[in-house]
Protein backbone atom coordinates (compact mmCIF):
# COMPACT_ATOMS: atom_id res chain seq x y z
CA UNK A 1 0.00 0.00 0.00
CA UNK A 2 1.46 3.38 -0.97
CA UNK A 3 1.17 6.60 1.08
CA UNK A 4 -1.88 7.89 -0.83
CA UNK A 5 -3.80 4.64 -0.35
CA UNK A 6 -2.89 4.62 3.37
CA UNK A 7 -4.17 8.21 3.89
CA UNK A 8 -7.41 7.48 2.01
CA UNK A 9 -7.86 4.24 4.00
CA UNK A 10 -7.23 5.91 7.39
CA UNK A 11 -9.69 8.75 6.59
CA UNK A 12 -12.35 6.16 5.79
CA UNK A 13 -11.55 4.33 9.03
CA UNK A 14 -11.83 7.53 11.10
CA UNK A 15 -15.11 8.47 9.39
CA UNK A 16 -16.51 4.99 9.99
CA UNK A 17 -15.48 5.13 13.67
CA UNK A 18 -17.12 8.57 14.09
CA UNK A 19 -20.35 7.37 12.46
CA UNK A 20 -20.40 4.26 14.64
CA UNK A 21 -19.91 6.42 17.75
CA UNK A 22 -22.83 8.68 16.78
CA UNK A 23 -24.98 5.64 16.04
CA UNK A 24 -24.12 4.14 19.43
CA UNK A 25 -25.02 7.41 21.19
CA UNK A 26 -28.33 7.58 19.31
CA UNK A 27 -29.12 3.95 20.19
CA UNK A 28 -28.61 4.80 23.88
CA UNK A 29 -30.83 7.86 23.60
CA UNK A 30 -27.86 10.23 24.02
CA UNK A 31 -27.31 13.40 22.04
CA UNK A 32 -23.85 14.67 21.15
CA UNK A 33 -22.76 17.68 23.19
CA UNK A 34 -23.57 21.05 21.67
CA UNK A 35 -20.66 23.41 21.22
CA UNK A 36 -22.70 26.61 21.58
CA UNK A 37 -21.32 28.95 24.19
CA UNK A 38 -23.30 30.84 26.77
CA UNK A 39 -24.31 34.38 25.76
CA UNK A 40 -22.18 36.94 27.63
CA UNK A 41 -21.95 40.73 27.88
CA UNK A 42 -20.20 43.19 30.18
CA UNK A 43 -20.10 46.84 31.21
CA UNK A 44 -18.09 49.01 33.58
CA UNK A 45 -19.66 51.70 35.74
CA UNK A 46 -18.48 53.50 38.88
CA UNK A 47 -15.35 51.42 39.42
CA UNK A 48 -16.82 47.94 38.88
CA UNK A 49 -16.86 45.74 35.77
CA UNK A 50 -19.91 43.48 35.58
CA UNK A 51 -19.84 40.41 33.32
CA UNK A 52 -23.27 38.89 32.77
CA UNK A 53 -23.97 35.50 31.21
CA UNK A 54 -26.80 33.01 30.75
CA UNK A 55 -25.94 29.37 31.36
CA UNK A 56 -27.69 26.02 31.67
CA UNK A 57 -30.41 27.26 29.30
CA UNK A 58 -33.02 24.53 28.93
CA UNK A 59 -36.18 26.36 27.79
CA UNK A 60 -37.91 27.86 29.60
CA UNK A 61 -35.31 28.08 32.40
CA UNK A 62 -31.66 28.77 33.03
CA UNK A 63 -29.24 30.67 35.23
CA UNK A 64 -28.10 34.29 35.07
CA UNK A 65 -24.58 34.76 36.39
CA UNK A 66 -23.09 38.17 37.14
CA UNK A 67 -19.45 38.59 38.13
CA UNK A 68 -18.86 41.95 39.84
CA UNK A 69 -15.16 42.90 39.68
CA UNK A 70 -13.92 46.08 41.35
CA UNK A 71 -11.37 47.81 39.10
CA UNK A 72 -9.09 48.77 41.99
CA UNK A 73 -7.38 46.48 44.45
CA UNK A 74 -8.70 46.68 48.01
CA UNK A 75 -12.36 47.30 47.09
CA UNK A 76 -15.24 45.10 48.24
CA UNK A 77 -18.94 44.82 47.37
CA UNK A 78 -21.84 44.81 49.80
CA UNK A 79 -23.84 41.66 50.59
CA UNK A 80 -26.92 40.72 48.56
CA UNK A 81 -28.75 40.61 51.91
CA UNK A 82 -28.01 44.27 52.76
CA UNK A 83 -31.24 46.30 53.02
CA UNK A 84 -32.00 48.43 49.91
CA UNK A 85 -31.10 51.64 51.79
CA UNK A 86 -28.02 50.14 53.48
CA UNK A 87 -27.24 50.07 57.19
CA UNK A 88 -27.91 53.50 58.67
CA UNK A 89 -27.67 54.80 55.08
CA UNK A 90 -24.28 53.17 54.39
CA UNK A 91 -23.86 50.78 51.45
CA UNK A 92 -26.15 49.37 48.78
CA UNK A 93 -26.83 45.67 48.18
CA UNK A 94 -25.37 43.73 45.29
CA UNK A 95 -28.57 43.06 43.33
CA UNK A 96 -29.89 41.46 40.14
CA UNK A 97 -33.53 41.39 39.03
CA UNK A 98 -35.33 40.64 35.76
CA UNK A 99 -38.34 42.12 33.94
CA UNK A 100 -40.18 41.44 30.71
CA UNK A 101 -40.56 37.81 29.64
CA UNK A 102 -38.13 36.67 32.37
CA UNK A 103 -38.81 36.21 36.04
CA UNK A 104 -36.65 35.11 38.95
CA UNK A 105 -37.13 31.42 39.73
CA UNK A 106 -35.28 31.52 43.04
CA UNK A 107 -33.10 33.74 45.19
CA UNK A 108 -29.94 35.61 44.14
CA UNK A 109 -26.95 33.88 45.72
CA UNK A 110 -23.27 34.78 45.91
CA UNK A 111 -20.28 32.45 45.76
CA UNK A 112 -18.45 34.35 48.52
CA UNK A 113 -18.68 34.35 52.29
CA UNK A 114 -20.12 37.41 53.97
CA UNK A 115 -18.06 39.15 56.61
CA UNK A 116 -18.93 42.23 58.60
CA UNK A 117 -16.98 45.45 58.91
CA UNK A 118 -17.24 48.42 61.22
CA UNK A 119 -17.77 51.76 59.54
CA UNK A 120 -17.02 54.97 61.44
CA UNK A 121 -20.26 56.69 62.44
CA UNK A 122 -22.36 53.52 61.96
CA UNK A 123 -23.41 51.61 65.08
CA UNK A 124 -24.34 48.30 63.39
CA UNK A 125 -21.89 46.00 61.56
CA UNK A 126 -22.09 46.22 57.76
CA UNK A 127 -22.15 42.91 55.76
CA UNK A 128 -19.71 42.82 52.83
CA UNK A 129 -17.91 40.30 50.65
CA UNK A 130 -14.11 39.97 50.76
CA UNK A 131 -12.18 42.40 48.54
CA UNK A 132 -12.17 41.46 44.86
CA UNK A 133 -14.59 39.82 42.43
CA UNK A 134 -17.91 38.34 43.53
CA UNK A 135 -19.92 35.87 41.44
CA UNK A 136 -23.70 35.87 41.86
CA UNK A 137 -26.30 33.57 40.31
CA UNK A 138 -30.03 33.90 39.80
CA UNK A 139 -32.25 31.06 38.54
CA UNK A 140 -34.59 32.40 35.83
CA UNK A 141 -37.69 31.26 33.97
CA UNK A 142 -39.10 32.63 30.71
CA UNK A 143 -42.79 33.21 30.08
CA UNK A 144 -42.18 32.86 26.32
CA UNK A 145 -40.12 34.54 23.64
CA UNK A 146 -39.61 38.29 23.64
CA UNK A 147 -37.76 41.09 25.37
CA UNK A 148 -36.37 41.07 28.89
CA UNK A 149 -34.23 43.40 30.97
CA UNK A 150 -31.74 42.45 33.65
CA UNK A 151 -31.43 45.17 36.33
CA UNK A 152 -28.14 45.27 38.25
CA UNK A 153 -27.23 47.22 41.35
CA UNK A 154 -24.12 47.45 43.53
CA UNK A 155 -21.66 49.70 45.35
CA UNK A 156 -18.01 49.14 46.08
CA UNK A 157 -15.93 50.49 48.94
CA UNK A 158 -12.42 50.45 50.28
CA UNK A 159 -11.58 50.95 53.94
CA UNK A 160 -8.81 53.34 52.82
CA UNK A 161 -10.18 54.93 49.63
CA UNK A 162 -13.85 55.35 50.53
CA UNK A 163 -16.82 54.32 48.39
CA UNK A 164 -17.79 54.65 44.76
CA UNK A 165 -21.15 56.10 43.76
CA UNK A 166 -23.77 53.31 43.99
CA UNK A 167 -25.28 51.90 40.79
CA UNK A 168 -29.01 51.19 40.87
CA UNK A 169 -31.04 49.29 38.27
CA UNK A 170 -28.42 49.37 35.48
CA UNK A 171 -30.35 47.83 32.54
CA UNK A 172 -28.95 45.08 30.33
CA UNK A 173 -31.27 44.00 27.51
CA UNK A 174 -31.85 40.38 26.61
CA UNK A 175 -33.94 38.83 23.84
CA UNK A 176 -35.35 35.32 24.05
CA UNK A 177 -36.08 33.40 20.85
CA UNK A 178 -36.46 29.74 19.92
CA UNK A 179 -32.67 29.72 19.42
CA UNK A 180 -32.15 30.84 23.04
CA UNK A 181 -31.20 34.03 24.87
CA UNK A 182 -29.04 36.79 23.35
CA UNK A 183 -27.85 40.08 24.81
CA UNK A 184 -28.40 43.31 22.88
CA UNK A 185 -30.56 46.36 22.41
CA UNK A 186 -34.33 46.01 22.23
Amino acid sequence: MNVFEYVRHSRKARLAAALLSLAALAACGEQPAKSASSPTTSFTENGVTVTLSVSDWHPPQGTLTAVFTPEEKGFHLYSTDLPATGIEGVGRPTAMDVTGVLRADGKLTAAADVRTISVPGVDAPVPVYPDGPVTTTLPIRADGNGEATVLLGYASCSSEEGCTIPVADHPVHLRLTDEGPAFGAH
